[in-house]
């Protein structure tokens, strides 16, 4: 089956985006991560209740936490700050260097996106919408390019099995492949896009990744590992991590197929589905101004951030956690951001427990760990630069 050209037009101008067509298809041209979500979000907004759209866009470097996790837990943010990670080899050239940290407002689990990975979102009514079925139409699309490894799995990700055995399977089946492990001894199927979802009374919106040729495969778990994880005691989401893999094929080739078999779902007509090109031109429109705005503000990135607790103290951390030559052990609660309670106290008995002025600041408006000490003596500096590792100074 030869892979068809889609048909790109122009936006429909700055003044609006969703159309009053049933059926619709938008291409980004921004490798903005802020617009292409505020461009999704007010798709999802404004398109009519009984529309589908689909919409494919592409984002430079960046790491992309759910609306409802903790991007101190989450993410490696030294790395994230200094733009390389400090432990990579010194000796060799950075991969990426310059990646943005974004709150999205969907739920699931944190990603990284670049210039490899096309980013597909489906937007439909409620009644059209399961957690698998856009994710087995962006299965067939891989199939009809002889992906024949691509399956959706239990937790209705794609991913490629990595089975040696080739057994017969009905190629229909988009939950199975002729490589699905048979037993335990087989590899471990590597994922290729993992999803999020976002739910209101009259729309559903099904988004996700799928990696086609990212060449920071080997760097992503060093921005997704953070260094503060063990001291951190949260509520919401925490992501479930996976070994990856690319698919190997033009992010094109994947945008035109996944087009075909959406305009295949959805579109009853002898006519091709036109896809709509947008891009920074769309920020005239007021709401999607708006938007970007606050998904670039410090605010919306850090103080959406549910409840949780900081603690080094051994009741609370595994003793391989333990911080070598600390003289106290910090606790800390933390909510929307913003510091509640924060007290050190001395693991010696030597010197007694000491508050911190510190209640009703903004965590991530700490500009100096070292400013906020100052007075603890001779532990000072080893406290210091334990914090500024695993609760570093705003990005």
């Amino acid at each position: 089956m030869s892979i068809r050209e889609i048909s790109v037009v122009r936006g429909p101008g700055t003044s609006s985006l969703a159309t009053n067509l049933l059926v619709q298809s938008y291409i980004s041209r921004s490798l903005d991560p802020y617009l292409n979500l505020s461009i999704e979000h007010y798709l999802l907004q404004k398109s009519p209740p009984e529309s589908r759209v689909l919409f494919l866009y592409t984002n430079r470097p960046s790491v992309i936490i759910g609306r409802n996790q903790n991007p101190w837990l989450e993410v490696n943010l030294i790395a994230i700050k200094a733009g390389i990670s400090a432990m990579r080899d010194e000796t060799k050239a950075p991969t990426v260097t310059n990646i943005d940290l974004v709150r999205r407002r969907s739920g699931g689990g944190t990603v990284f996106h670049d210039e490899g990975n096309v980013n597909w979102s489906v937007i439909c009514p409620p009644s059209d919408f399961t957690r698998d079925k856009h994710a087995e139409m962006v299965v067939r699309a891989l199939r009809s390019l002889s992906i024949e490894r691509a399956r959706v799995n239990e937790r209705h990700d794609i991913v490629l099995d990595q089975g040696r055995e080739k057994v017969e399977m009905d190629n229909n089946n988009t939950h199975k492949t002729p490589y699905t492990a048979t037993n335990e001894s087989d590899p471990r199927p590597l994922k290729i896009s993992g999803s999020a979802y976002k739910l209101t009374r009259t729309r559903a919106l099904h988004h996700a990744t799928c990696l086609l040729s990212s060449p920071n495969l080997s760097v992503i778990p060093q921005y997704l590992r953070s260094p503060a994880k063990p001291y951190i005691q949260a509520k919401g989401v925490e992501s479930v991590s996976s070994p990856v893999t690319n698919v190997d094929i033009t992010n094109e080739d994947f945008q035109h197929r996944v087009q075909e078999h959406f305009e295949e779902l959805y579109y009853r007509s002898p006519k091709r589905l036109a896809a709509y090109e947008v891009g920074e031109e769309q920020l005239d429109i007021p709401e999607i101004r708006k938007s970007y705005e606050e998904l670039k503000s410090l605010d919306w990135t850090f103080s959406q951030t549910p409840r949780f607790k900081f603690s080094t103290s051994g009741q609370d951390i595994s003793p391989q956690h333990a911080v070598p030559g600390l003289g106290f052990d910090i606790t800390m609660n933390v909510r929307n951001g913003v510091i509640l309670d924060i007290a050190l106290h001395s693991r010696d008995g030597a010197v007694e427990s000491a508050e911190l002025n510190l209640q009703g600041k903004k965590l991530h408006e700490i500009r100096s760990w070292s400013d906020a000490l100052q007075g603890l003596g001779k532990h000072d500096e080893i406290l210091n630069e334990f914090l500024e590792r695993t609760l570093p100074c705003a990005l």
